[in-house]
């Protein structure tokens, strides 16, 4: 009995970051659809620049969450994406923090970009799991894998 959990767990550990990839992901380009669809990126800047943020910077925090969120989701650079998008949260935790630690706090707190940017240190860390690009046949490594790669 005691064989069976082990192997359960040794066939299921690749699921575990892939599932946690897969919701980074759809949390990242959910973020920049709204600030594409819903706010505009104009009205993003506007929000940005009212938060203390240069408002320039809403567009290549938009065009960061849009193609991080890809990238997670088709398991392309999972680690290094995961640790490019830290700072996108951080800022965010930046303009939730006055409100207070509760997101359901007017205006929003900021336990939750916090999660997410742990989470995302937690990916790096992980790897991405099931499902990611894999390097080309005869390749030692890539950056989704998170170093050599055994050969064959």
């Amino acid at each position: 009995m005691s064989a069976l959990p082990s192997a359960l767990d040794a066939r299921l550990a690749p699921y575990g970051p892939l599932v946690l990839r897969l919701g980074l992901a759809a949390v990242m380009v959910a973020h920049a659809l709204l600030k594409l669809l819903v706010l505009g990126l104009p009205g993003t800047a506007a929000f940005f620049e009212a938060h203390g943020f240069p408002g320039w910077t809403a567009y290549p925090v938009f065009a960061a969450e849009l193609a991080g969120g890809a990238l997670l989701a088709l398991g392309v650079w999972a680690r290094w994406v995961s640790l490019a998008l830290v700072p996108v949260l951080l800022g965010a935790v930046a303009v939730h923090w006055p409100n207070g630690w509760m997101f359901v706090a007017p205006h929003g707190g900021w336990e939750y970009p916090a999660f997410l940017a742990v989470a995302l240190v937690a990916q790096a860390c992980l790897g991405g799991g099931a499902g990611v690009v894999r390097p080309a046949a005869g390749s030692r490594g890539s950056p989704t894998s998170g170093g050599r790669q055994p050969p064959g």
